[in-house]
């Protein structure tokens, strides 16, 4: 059975979500990152890096959300959470890795400023130009699904499950932005996923307020 080792409303959400949406027998093993346990020897042992997600499916040890999820789309190809078409693939692709290397870290300049500068000054620089940065990022990712169902094609896919983990993040405490008003179209986006039974489940489970 696979194991994902996760923090409920880190980026590690997005896995749960596939694996629920996928039907492959998983088990949930929560990490509890405000407690340091990413950074026991025990964990350390399966992810060096000390982040989640990580999973592991027999001797198969997988980190990074982009690759988890293109994984267990590809272990469950019936349920076609990954793209067949090439341009539709190549989209799904292009999605992920957006949101891992830009979407994503624009974010951790305001939540984690520490990684990145060691003053108090310092760290004050890179919140107020995160905050820039992650404004201008939220209103790119707006504008590249005005007028569309889903991100890649016309089919829900992967890179749906992973863009409805930061419409959360938009709204919560850190940006504390005002989703429905201000991104309408991701609004609409992650409405629409959040339709779907498997993605209801997750939110309930992990006790995370729908959109």
């Amino acid at each position: 059975m696979i194991k994902l080792y996760h923090s409920p409303g880190a980026c590690s959400f997005a896995a749960h979500l596939a694996l629920e949406e996928s039907g492959l027998p998983f088990e949930v093993v929560r990490v509890n990152l405000a407690g340091g346990e990413q950074r026991t020897a025990d964990y350390l042992a399966i992810n060096p890096k000390g982040r989640v997600p990580s999973l592991v499916d027999g001797e198969f040890v997988l980190t990074e959300v982009p690759a988890l999820l293109r994984y267990v789309a590809l272990r469950a190809p019936e349920k076609g959470l990954w793209p067949r078409d090439p341009r539709d693939d190549a989209r799904c692709a292009e999605w992920l890795a957006w949101i891992s290397s830009g979407v994503h870290v624009a974010y951790a300049h305001v939540r984690r400023a520490e990684r990145y500068a060691d003053s108090e000054a310092g760290r004050a620089e890179v919140v107020a130009k995160g905050r820039v940065t992650a404004r201008d990022t939220w209103e790119m990712v707006e504008r590249r699904l005005a007028g569309r169902t889903w991100a890649a094609g016309d089919a829900f896919s992967v890179a749906d499950l992973y863009l409805v983990v930061f419409w959360t993040w938009g709204r919560g405490q850190v940006l504390a932005y005002d989703m429905p008003a201000d991104f309408p179209a991701w609004t609409a986006h992650a409405r629409r996923v959040a339709e779907r039974p498997a993605v209801r489940r997750v939110f309930e489970r992990d006790g995370i307020a729908l959109p």
